[in-house]
């Protein structure tokens, strides 16, 4: 179903990030639909503080701050990783696991998703169920709004493999797969992965559901 706002090519395009692997992952998606991207940290945007308690509030609040900032048409995302067995922790709070006093850390935020798991004697992979889960608000400065989710199931892994993608991806095996996001080449990640299912809603939505001439 298409939305209320709709982009075509040559439209400047506010991607709602500061993460350089996040935007990354954005411009491989959107790189054949001709848009102008650029992103909040190129502009030197302000980062809203997210203050939301679901993916969609968090992603609306993102979105909402970049276009009405940059008077621009905005695309934002709040997504993170939900584990049945920490009954859905950590959530909308995933980035703030990687948190330290200098900056994140994700090595350190998947060890606290380990000793969690551990803790709670999640050890066989049975017991090490979860999800991705993407949220994308498209957003124009004028208050309106479009959202877009996506989600992929998956097993928690121990130790992290691979080192390409992002965030916690060394240690998410997708449904299917036997190898971790972070084994994938991005091409085969960006297929299947969360982010890849919203932004599928997010081109029948936005873009017509095929490249705009």
């Amino acid at each position: 179903m298409a939305g209320k706002l709709t982009l075509r090519r040559g439209d400047r395009l506010v991607i709602a990030t500061h993460n350089a692997g996040k935007l990354e992952e954005f411009r491989a998606l959107l790189s054949p639909y001709g848009l102008d991207i650029v992103s909040a940290g190129e502009l030197g945007l302000p980062e809203p503080e997210e203050t939301g308690t679901t993916f969609v509030e968090n992603a609306r609040l993102k979105g909402h701050a970049a276009a009405k900032a940059a008077d621009c048409i905005a695309l934002a995302d709040d997504s993170g990783l939900s584990v049945d067995a920490l009954d859905g922790q950590p959530g909308v709070y995933t980035a703030n696991w990687a948190e330290t006093p200098t900056g994140r850390d994700f090595d350190l935020g998947m060890r606290r998703v380990e000793d969690k798991l551990t803790a709670v004697g999640a050890i066989e992979p049975a017991q090490r169920s979860g999800s991705f889960n993407a949220t994308f608000c498209l957003a124009h400065p004028d208050g309106r709004d479009d959202i877009f989710t996506g989600k992929v199931d998956g097993t928690l892994v121990w130790p992290p493999r691979g080192d390409s993608g992002h965030g916690f991806d060394p240690v998410f095996m997708p449904r299917g797969y036997d190898i971790t996001f972070g084994e994938m080449q991005s091409a085969v990640k960006n297929g299947i992965s969360h982010r890849a299912r919203a932004f599928a809603e997010f081109v029948t939505g936005a873009l017509g559901g095929d490249i705009e001439h």
